[in-house]
């Protein structure tokens, strides 16, 4: 791996790389393989920020000292419990019947760690994601797609055919599962900027008209309104 490759990408997730794009930092993926198990009384922050955490360490073996590692985790939270990934597509028809016409949040945790220093910086967004009254017959044909099968809370956002949700107020992104916003305010504080719009290629990629972005890039607390954002 190149010493030349600023950011190391600790996810072979596809929608995550598509997002982190956005920036136009050179980057690579490198694949961490992590126990997600959740602790006995761990909290979805703790949970999905540990984790995170997990899968940048787990890089670190092969990075290079001029680079960064760059980890998320995504986890789908309603009613007390954490969906992660269906087992199988009966487990991803049942986690969307409970999911709809609900509304439920997604928690990203984001883990980023300067190779050369040591130095680890984490951040949590928190979405409030409502679900629109699909229909039996809809839940069937989608996971009969296969999509749902790789997605915490069976659902990708961005389906064109399955379109779950109903309405959106927060990160788009970080419901896909790495919220840009984020990672460049976390970026920051290592004294690393994008090299390109990110909240305009972000929202034009995704044809999503954030209003949560400029919020976030100030550094909005958690809980707020605008963005539900941790730092």
């Amino acid at each position: 791996m190149s010493e030349d490759t600023l950011i190391l990408l600790a996810s072979n997730s596809p929608r995550r790389r598509e997002l982190i794009a956005l920036g136009n930092w050179s980057f690579r993926v490198s694949v961490s393989d992590v126990d997600e198990s959740q602790h006995v009384g761990e909290s979805s922050e703790r949970y999905v920020l540990r984790l995170a955490e997990a899968k940048a360490r787990a890089s670190l073996a092969g990075a290079g000292s001029a680079q960064v590692i760059v980890a998320a985790d995504t986890a789908v939270i309603f009613d007390g419990s954490i969906y992660g990934k269906p087992r199988d597509a009966a487990d991803a028809v049942q986690i969307l019947k409970k999911l709809r016409a609900h509304t439920h949040q997604v928690y990203t945790g984001l883990a980023v760690i300067k190779v050369g220093t040591g130095q680890l910086l984490t951040d949590l967004c928190v979405t409030d994601v409502p679900m629109r009254n699909y229909t039996d017959a809809e839940i069937d044909a989608y996971v009969g797609t296969g999509d749902p099968l790789d997605k915490a809370g069976a659902y990708a956002i961005q389906h064109l055919q399955f379109q779950p949700v109903a309405g959106m107020s927060g990160c788009f992104a970080s419901v896909m599962g790495l919220p840009m916003c984020h990672l460049v305010r976390v970026l920051a504080r290592m004294d690393i900027s994008p090299n390109a719009d990110v909240p305009g290629n972000c929202q034009a990629s995704l044809h999503y008209q954030c209003p949560v972005s400029a919020s976030i890039l100030r550094g909005a607390p958690f809980g707020s309104l605008l963005g539900r954002s941790h730092n």
